[in-house]
Order: structure tokens, then C-alpha cells, then sequence
């Protein structure tokens, strides 16, 4: 008789840049406590200097290459968890994550947020809305990008990074999103880009700002 050994299942590893406990900075839940879990990649840009001006999100202010950050690694389901819960602390609460990236949703699955789910993790995404969502994502934020295909056009949060060229608030302000935020473009021309945005908000209502606190109060 030939025995042929079985092939062991191997379980998924997620490449995270970094993981952090802050508080969020931006959009509806600013101020809030969460811990920061960052993808590592995109599919709008490669994260290169050089590839910059050719990329389709080319005012990208995120280091999300590699795995080289704090807590940075490849990881397990169970083993992210176990970080996750370890960085939280306030055992009577229950967790609240941000996953973003670069672009959380190459990575995250329906395996993944089944898991932390387990301990009721709470799981918010912020995603430029090219690739489809998982199950079990309990706030989804949608920041769209110049030319980019956004599949996912319905969601809690609509976070729009203002003026783009390629992407006016007249386009997107009918999708189906309970809250609509604009934010104003960082760099060099931060703040008239932030008088420009004040002064969008205060003649269409249905919008609100939404500033970057945490580099104001120079936290992560």
C-alpha cells in the first residue's frame, strides 16, 4: 500500500504595514478610540516616489508599503486578533478597529472579520471602493479616487478628499450613504483647500467637514 501524506491546510496570512491604538482623526467616528490595523498595498498606486505622478490616487499621504511598521507582519486571523485584543484596554468595552491601507479590501475577507467577530470586534473600513466587501464589516467608508471605478456606491460614510479635478461632489452626492463628508486635499495648498471646502459645505448642507485632527494634535 502507498501512503500519500495529505496536504495540510494552510490558513491565509494577511501582510499588515502597521498596527496602532489612537483615536480616529477623521470623518463620523473623530475622536473616537480605535485601533488602527493598516493593509499593506493598494491598486492605485504602488507606494513609490517614482511611480507617483502616474498613479491614479497621486495625493496619497499614507506609507503602506511593506510590513515594516509598528506590530508590522504577516499574520493569521487568530494572530491578528490576539494583537488586537492585546492593544485594547478596556476589557468592558468592545473593540473598535479601522481597517484601512493603502486598500484594506485586497486583503480582508469574510474569514477574517468572522474571526474577530468571535470577540466582538468591532470592524470599520475605509476603502476607496473598487473591490467588493466582505460580509461582516460594520462601517464601511468610501473615499473615491480620480478615474477609479468604485463599485461599492452605497455604505454609512462617504469621505471625499476635496477639490479633485476628476471627482466633483455633484457626482457622488447621490449615492447611498447615511453621512457625506468633505475633506480637504493636504499639501501644500492645505489651506486654501480648506477655505474652498468650508466654503462647499456651507452652501450645499448636505455635507460636512471633515478635518485630519490627529496632525493638528500631532498623534499617529
Amino acid at each position: 500500500m502507498i501512503f500519500i501524506p495529505l496536504r495540510p491546510n494552510k490558513e491565509p496570512l494577511y501582510k499588515v504595514k502597521e498596527i496602532y491604538y489612537t483615536l480616529q482623526g477623521e470623518g463620523y467616528h473623530s475622536g473616537r478610540p480605535a485601533i488602527f490595523v493598516r493593509f499593506s498595498g493598494c491598486n492605485l498606486w504602488s507606494g513609490r516616489e517614482e511611480d507617483r505622478a502616474d498613479a491614479i490616487c497621486n495625493f496619497c499621504d499614507t506609507d503602506f508599503r511593506g510590513t515594516d511598521g509598528p506590530l508590522g507582519g504577516r499574520y493569521t486571523a487568530v494572530k491578528l486578533k490576539e494583537i488586537i485584543l492585546s492593544l485594547w484596554p478596556d476589557a468592558k468595552t468592545h473593540p473598535f478597529i479601522v481597517c484601512t491601507g493603502g486598500e484594506p479590501l485586497l486583503q480582508l475577507d469574510e474569514p477574517l472579520t468572522a474571526e474577530l467577530h468571535k470577540s466582538n470586534i468591532e470592524i470599520a473600513v475605509e476603502t476607496n471602493g473598487t473591490q467588493p466587501r466582505p460580509a461582516g464589516i460594520d462601517w464601511l467608508c468610501i473615499s473615491p479616487k480620480p478615474t477609479a471605478e468604485v463599485l461599492l456606491q452605497s455604505g454609512d460614510e462617504l469621505k471625499l478628499v476635496y477639490p479633485q479635478i476628476a471627482v466633483q461632489p455633484e457626482e457622488v452626492q447621490d449615492w447611498n450613504f447615511k453621512h457625506f463628508y468633505l475633506q480637504p486635499m493636504d499639501g501644500p495648498r492645505l489651506e486654501e483647500n480648506t477655505r474652498r471646502t468650508v466654503d462647499y459645505c456651507k452652501a450645499h448642507p448636505q455635507w460636512r467637514l471633515s478635518l485630519q485632527s490627529h496632525k493638528y494634535i500631532h498623534i499617529p
